[in-house]
C-alpha cells in the first residue's frame, strides 16, 4: 500500500516512515503542504500533519478532498475537539493525536481502507491464519487450534500469541510486547511476560518455539516449515504485522510530536 506522509517534523516522520516500511508500506514523505498538493505520484492514503510550515494542514485537507476521494488520516498534536471536528468536516476520514504508536496508525489505515474498499459480496469470508501444519489462529473469533483441537488460552496469552505471530522470526523487544499486549503506559516489572511466554511454550509445544534473547526480548519461530510468513486459510485474512517504532519520545515505542506541537 502506498502512503503519502505529509509531516515537517523530521524525527517523527523518519520514525513513522521506518515503521510503515518495515511492515510492507511504501512511503513517500513530503514536508510542506505545497509539496503534498503538487505531488503527482500514486498513493492510496494520506497521513497529514496539521502544523505545516507553509500552510495550515486543514487547508491542505480541504484541497485534497476537493479534488480526490483518497482517504486522509490527520496526525497531529492538536488534540482539541474543535480541530478534530473541523478536520473531519473538511473531509478527513480519521484523526490520530500525537503521541501515537505505529500500530495504532496502521490499524486506522486498515480500518479506513476497509470502508472505502469493501469486500465484494461474492468474496469468500476470511479464514483463519495458518502457521505451519499444526497451528491456526482465527483472529476474528479469537480462537486457536492445534492439530485441529481448540487450545484454551487466557486472554493475555491469546493477545501475546497474536502479536508474536504477526511477524514470525522477528525479534520483539520487551518494551514493544508490553506496550502492544498490556499497556502503552506500563512501567512495572515485566515478569508477567515471562509467565505468559512459559504458558504458550507449554500449551503449543512442538508447533512453535519462542526464543528468548537475553537483554532484548523474544522471537517466535514456526516449527516444521521453511516459511516465516503465515499462510491464510481464506481470502483476506489478517493483513500483516503492526509493530511499533521508536519515535522521539524514548523507549516506549510511541511517536511524539518532536520539537513542537503540529
Amino acid at each position: 500500500m502506498r502512503v503519502l506522509l505529509v509531516e515537517d517534523d523530521e524525527p517523527v516522520a523518519e520514525s513513522l516512515r521506518r515503521g510503515l516500511q518495515r511492515y510492507g508500506f511504501e512511503v513517500e514523505w513530503v514536508t510542506t503542504g505545497g509539496a503534498a498538493l503538487t505531488y503527482d505520484g500514486p498513493y492510496d492514503v494520506v497521513l497529514l500533519d496539521l502544523g505545516l510550515p507553509d500552510t495550515d494542514g486543514l487547508d491542505v485537507c480541504k484541497a485534497l478532498r476537493d479534488r480526490s476521494a483518497v482517504p486522509i488520516i490527520v496526525i497531529s498534536a492538536r488534540s482539541d475537539e474543535t480541530d478534530r471536528v473541523v478536520g473531519l468536516e473538511l473531509g478527513a476520514d480519521d484523526y490520530v493525536s500525537k503521541p501515537f504508536g505505529v500500530r495504532e496508525v496502521i490499524a486506522r489505515i486498515r480500518a479506513v481502507m476497509r470502508r472505502v474498499q469493501p469486500r465484494p459480496a461474492d468474496a469468500p469470508p476470511p479464514g483463519p491464519d495458518r502457521y505451519g501444519s499444526r497451528l491456526t489462529i482465527d483472529r476474528k473469533a479469537a480462537r486457536v487450534h492445534l492439530d485441529g483441537a481448540e487450545v484454551g488460552l487466557a486472554p493475555k496469552e491469546y493477545d501475546l500469541l497474536a502479536f508474536l505471530t504477526e511477524e514470525p522470526g522477528a525479534l520483539m523487544s520487551r518494551e514493544q510486547i508490553m506496550e502492544a499486549v498490556w499497556d502503552a503506559n506500563w512501567f512495572g516489572p515485566t515478569k508477567t511476560l515471562d509467565v505468559h511466554v512459559a504458558a504458550l511454550r507449554r500449551k503449543l509445544a512442538g508447533a512453535i518455539t519462542i526464543e528468548a534473547v537475553r537483554g532484548v526480548g523474544f522471537r517466535l519461530i514456526v516449527n516444521g516449515t521453511d516459511e516465516t510468513d503465515r499462510s491464510t486459510g481464506g481470502a483476506g485474512g489478517s493483513s500483516g504485522p503492526t509493530g511499533t517504532v521508536s519515535g522521539s519520545s524514548g523507549p516506549t515505542g510511541i511517536v511524539s510530536e518532536g520539537s513542537g506541537a503540529s
